[in-house]
C-alpha cells in the first residue's frame, strides 16, 4: 500500500504540471482556435529564465518564478501580435507552420546562448518529509500546491472579473462577443499572456526535479495536446482532469508495468478513451 500511495503522489505531481501546461494551451485554442505548437518552447524558455535568474543573477527562487512568468508572458504576447494576429484570416495550416517556426527559433536562440547541455536548477526546498511509510520531497508538495493554487486563481479570475468574463464570452461565441463591443485584440493578448505565465510557472516548479535543456518541451507539448484532446478541445475542466489522468496513468503504469513504456501509456489512453467518447471527456468551451 505504501508503494501504491507513493506512486499516487508521483502521479499527482506529474498530473499537476501536465494540467497546468495543458490549461494554457486549451485557453488559447478555446478562444482563438490556434493550436499553439510553440507552447512547449515557451515552457522551455521559462525554465531557462528561472535558471538564469537563480544561478547567474543569484536571486531567490520566487523572484526567479516571477521573472520567468513576466518574460514568457511578454514573449507569448509578442508571438500573438507579430505572428498569429497577422495570420488570423489565413488558411489554418499557416498558424500551425508559424507555431512550429517559433518553436524552432526559440530552441535555436536558447541553444546558441546556453548550449545543449543538461542543467540542474537548484531549489531552496530540499527537505524530505516522512508521513507514515511515504517519502515526500518538499519540492513535490510545492508543485502540487502551486499548480492547484494557480488553477484555482485562474478559475476565480475567469468567473469573478470583467476581463475573465470577456475571455469566456469570446470562447462561447466569437461573433456575439464582437457585436457587444468586446475588444478581440485585448482578449487575445490577455489569453496568450495567461498561457505564458502558466507555462513559465509550471517550468519553474518542475525544473528542480527534472533537467533543463533546449528540447525539454517536446514530449511535454505532445502530452499536453493528448490531454486537451482527451478532455475536450477548449475545455478547462477537461485540461485539468486530463492532466491528472495522464499523470496517474504514467506513474502507476511505469511502476506496475514498465518504466520504459510510461510515455506510451498516454497515447494508448487517448486511443482507448476517444474510441468510447470521440469528442473527449468534456464538451467544448471554456467554463
Amino acid at each position: 500500500m505504501d508503494l501504491f500511495l507513493q506512486q499516487v503522489l508521483n502521479g499527482l505531481t506529474l498530473g499537476s504540471i501536465y494540467g497546468l501546461v495543458a490549461l494554457g494551451l486549451t485557453l488559447v485554442y478555446g478562444i482563438l482556435h490556434v493550436p499553439n505548437f510553440a507552447h512547449g518552447a515557451l515552457y522551455m524558455v521559462g525554465a531557462y529564465v528561472a535558471y538564469f535568474t537563480m544561478v547567474d543573477l543569484g536571486l531567490n527562487y520566487w523572484l526567479a518564478m516571477i521573472a520567468a512568468g513576466a518574460v514568457v508572458a511578454f514573449l507569448s504576447v509578442l508571438c500573438e501580435r507579430l505572428v498569429f494576429h497577422p495570420l488570423r484570416n489565413a488558411p489554418p495550416i499557416h498558424d500551425k507552420i508559424a507555431a512550429i517556426g517559433i518553436l524552432l527559433f526559440l530552441e535555436a536562440v536558447v541553444q546558441m546562448y546556453w548550449g545543449a547541455d543538461f542543467r540542474r536548477m537548484p531549489t531552496p526546498y530540499t527537505e524530505i518529509l516522512h508521513f507514515g511509510g511515504l517519502t515526500i520531497p518538499a519540492q513535490r508538495l510545492l508543485i502540487i500546491a502551486g499548480a492547484f493554487g494557480l488553477m484555482g486563481a485562474l478559475h476565480l479570475y475567469l468567473k469573478k472579473t470583467m476581463t475573465g468574463a470577456t475571455i469566456i464570452a469570446m470562447a462561447q461565441n466569437r461573433e456575439g462577443a464582437f457585436l457587444v463591443g468586446i475588444d478581440a485584440n485585448r482578449v487575445a493578448m490577455m489569453t496568450f499572456a495567461i498561457a505564458g505565465v502558466l507555462a513559465a510557472v509550471g517550468a519553474t516548479l518542475f525544473a528542480p526535479i527534472n533537467l533543463v535543456y533546449p528540447a525539454m518541451g517536446h514530449l511535454l507539448i505532445m502530452k499536453a495536446f493528448v490531454i486537451i484532446i482527451l478532455g475536450g478541445m477548449g475545455s478547462i475542466p477537461g485540461a485539468i482532469v486530463g492532466g491528472l489522468i495522464i499523470g496517474f496513468a504514467e506513474a502507476l503504469g511505469g511502476f506496475y508495468i514498465s518504466n520504459e513504456y510510461k510515455d506510451v501509456i498516454a497515447f494508448a489512453l487517448l486511443v482507448v478513451i476517444l474510441s468510447v467518447k470521440p469528442t473527449g471527456l468534456f464538451t467544448k468551451g471554456v467554463r
